[in-house]
């Protein structure tokens, strides 16, 4: 078979072609046969077992004389009842017909001790007696019997009450150990056969192994796309995995294949060990995975990483193995969640460091241990700042400041992301304000929310809380979120934006062309700005598919009515072509690092002051009032401090109308004033000091030019065919001179 497609509620998902790849050819070269079932067990499909306890080996032998004509082929018979017990826990039975009266052990003790034990305890008891009295059989029952047959007894009736048992237990079985989503045997029947495995190969010294298949980011997407995509992508990805087991060539009985978790699937391997064949199998699972989904319209890959653990080698106890497992796919994971990994004992350690990390976590929110750090955005095209974005670093009382790479994707996976992110938000909004309290003129600052925050319920609730607790204005604050988490569950994310949007906050996209996104959405969210990811900057003074991305990116934002931030600028040839392709504005080394909001207050202090307002006062205060605020907490009635719109603040960068004369700025911040203008470049004074000026004629432009920034025409040096619309011809605008071997230093005009 060259492709491999399903169809399955809801519709919208399926399965993408595999094209002319080796697993493809290998698979199309299998022989023909019925598509596999999945749940239909190789174990449950072949004959039930039948054990048969009876002191009498003639009653034994007739009995499965009758069984046999009824088409039942696998029995174990004991004549000595004391051993019944072990055999029950080697053979684990599907029924146990049981004789009540013996010597030595009674069928009541076997009862009553297999009820007592957990895994012996399900196991349907039929119970043979040639006793009549009522007392018998009810004792019989409140010991756990499931029937009984009278001696002697009659073919028919035996097996008629037989074939009803194994029907009630097959039912009860199948809503105990198979996953009711992809129909695979689940985590209870695989720790099962993986105990009953270590006993045989412990017998026979042979070799075993586990393989523990992790979903990358499954979770993340499912929470993004809604439980019904989530549970078609499983149906998919075991389907998947069936397809790389029966392409791979294992040798003998091939593996059998178990859901043991929200995005966890396990393979049991009896008989193999650390050679290639393991390994084999493992990358035909991964090839099998290769190609994308296709979920609500989007393409989405799923990678998986695999952990592999062998036995006797890793350990001897099921629940060892397991674990050791589920540490090597974690590792994988780590690696890029594309690859699989044997168990070795060093990851021990790697996973013990990584739990330390998360309780380390908890306790780090409850101690205020977390810091912001801001690196501020420019012009492209004159260097001056426009804002800033939030970072977050962790103060450790041990380790020092330890970055977001550390700590970040296991907030993520725990959950722990939710409650710092607020924090974040909060903190932000609270120190912007104490700044304008002290007369500075504060620029926008934009705060990074993850896929699993912007998700929640309680994304604009949150937003409203921190502007409504700080008391800044909303017109201060930015959200940016990343292509992944705003077009899972696009829909429903349209609304959350147009709420954030009538706040009055403004809305990035982060790291735009990395993930995966659709135009036709895109145009749909009310966006202010698209952030070119790093990635493609880094190269786009040298690389012509970064070059032509990039323009991409800048033109179709343009034509959007869209800014757009290139992240990652680190030398002047990348900063020259990002100016020469109308990017509007840039972040990252070259301009200046993060840094902590003592350093940044004190730059934003030395680029402008404003007088000290009296809304300093309690009776300046105002609060935000918007509709979504409204929603959340609805305004207290003739209270004169609430206004239903805070009146903005002047925006930065823009010039004004003469305001009255000043008053004296606070000690404070002309501390700060003076603390900054001592660090200033001596070449920056007469800039600063220089009076704006005068607007550039524009006789020649027309009038619908004159209200927009120029922009090169990007036709002329895009190694790509855009179609942009023709605009007239326009004189070059005049450019301030620049200093030739030195950047202008990073200011906040007012």
């Amino acid at each position: 078979m060259g492709t491999l497609a399903f169809e399955t509620s809801p519709p919208s998902l399926r399965l993408m072609p595999l094209g002319q790849t080796a697993l493809s050819e290998k698979a199309a070269k299998l022989p023909a046969g019925p598509a596999p079932q999945f749940g239909a067990d190789a174990e449950n499909a072949e004959s039930p077992v039948v054990m048969m306890v009876d002191d009498e080996s003639l009653n034994l032998e007739v009995l499965q004389t009758f069984l046999e004509e009824a088409g039942y082929r696998e029995f174990v018979s004991v004549t000595e009842p004391e051993k019944a017990l072990g055999l029950l826990t080697e053979r684990h039975p599907d029924v146990l017909l049981l004789d009540l009266v013996m010597p030595g052990m009674s069928g009541f003790e076997i009862l009553e001790r297999m009820r007592a034990d957990e895994t012996l305890r399900h196991i349907p008891v039929i119970v043979l007696t040639s006793s009549t009295d009522a007392e018998t059989k009810l004792k019989a029952l409140e010991l756990g019997a499931t029937d009984f047959l009278a001696k002697p007894t009659d073919p028919s009736e035996l097996a008629l009450r037989l074939r009803n048992t194994l029907s009630a237990k097959a039912y009860r079985d199948r809503l105990a150990n198979y996953d009711p989503v992809t129909a695979l045997p689940n985590r209870r029947l695989f720790m099962e056969r993986l105990e009953r495995s270590l006993r045989e190969t412990a017998r026979a010294g042979a070799t075993g192994a586990i393989m523990h298949v992790h979903l990358d980011r499954f979770k993340q997407i499912s929470e993004a796309f809604g439980l019904g995509i989530g549970d078609s992508l499983l149906k998919g990805v075991a389907m998947r995995l069936d397809l790389g087991v029966r392409a791979s060539g294992a040798p003998g009985t091939l593996p059998k294949i178990y859901r043991t978790g929200d995005d966890e699937f396990a393979l049991l391997l009896a008989g193999m060990g650390r050679g290639d064949e393991t390994a084999a199998l493992a990358q035909g699972l991964l090839s099998a995975m290769a190609a994308p989904f296709r979920a609500a319209g989007q393409e989405v890959s799923i990678t998986a990483g695999i952990g592999i653990a062998v036995y006797p080698d890793d350990g001897m106890e099921a629940s060892t193995l397991a674990s050791h497992a589920g540490v090597a796919a974690r590792h994988a994971n780590e690696q890029g969640g594309k690859g699989y990994q044997f168990y070795a004992k060093e990851l021990n350690a790697t996973s013990l460091r990584r739990l330390s990390v998360e309780s380390e976590l908890r306790r780090a929110l409850e101690r205020d241990e977390f810091r912001l750090y801001y690196q501020p955005k420019v012009r492209a095209h004159n260097g001056r700042g426009t804002g800033a974005e939030i970072l977050v670093r962790w103060a450790h009382p041990e380790r020092g400041i330890v970055g977001p790479g550390e700590f970040i994707p296991i907030a993520e996976e725990t959950g722990l992301i939710v409650p710092l992110g607020e924090w974040i938000l909060r903190k932000a909004c609270s120190q912007s304000k104490a700044w304008q309290d002290t007369g500075l003129r504060v620029p926008r600052v934009t705060v990074n929310v993850s896929g699993r925050q912007f998700a929640g319920p309680q994304m604009t609730e949150t937003v409203v809380s921190a502007l409504k607790a700080s008391g800044l204005h909303p017109q201060y604050l930015g959200i940016e979120l990343t292509e992944s988490a705003v077009m899972g569950n696009a829909e429903r994310h349209v609304r959350t934006l147009h709420e954030l949007k009538e706040l009055g906050v403004r809305l990035s996209i982060d790291d735009f062309g990395t993930g995966y996104s659709s135009l036709s959405y895109l145009k749909r969210f009310p966006l202010d700005e698209l952030k070119i990811d790093r990635s493609f900057v880094a190269g786009v003074d040298t690389d012509p598919d970064n070059a032509a991305i990039v323009i991409a990116i800048i033109a179709m934002a343009h034509c959007l009515g869209l800014s757009v931030v290139a992240e990652g600028v680190e030398t002047e040839a990348q900063l020259a072509f990002l100016k020469s392709k109308a990017c509007d504005e840039c972040q990252g080394f070259l301009f200046a690092r993060p840094m902590t909001a003592e350093v940044f207050g004190k730059l934003i202090a030395g680029s402008a002051t404003k007088p000290a307002p009296e809304a300093a006062k309690p009776a300046r205060a105002t609060t935000v009032r918007t509709k979504a605020a409204e929603a959340v907490q609805p305004a207290p009635a003739a209270n004169p401090e609430v206004t239903a719109v805070a009146k903005p603040e002047p925006a930065v960068g823009v010039a004004q109308p003469p305001e009255p004369a000043p008053t004296a700025p606070s000690p404070e911040a002309v501390e700060a004033a003076k603390l900054a203008k001592a660090a200033e470049p001596p070449a920056a004074k007469p800039a600063e000091a220089a009076p704006p000026k005068p607007a550039q004629p524009r006789e020649a432009k027309p009038e619908s030019a004159a209200a927009t920034p120029e922009r090169p025409d990007l036709t002329k040096t895009m190694p790509m065919k855009l179609t942009v619309p023709a605009k007239p011809a326009q004189p070059p605008a005049a450019k301030p001179a620049e200093p030739a071997s030195t950047l202008p230093p990073v200011d906040f005009p007012t």
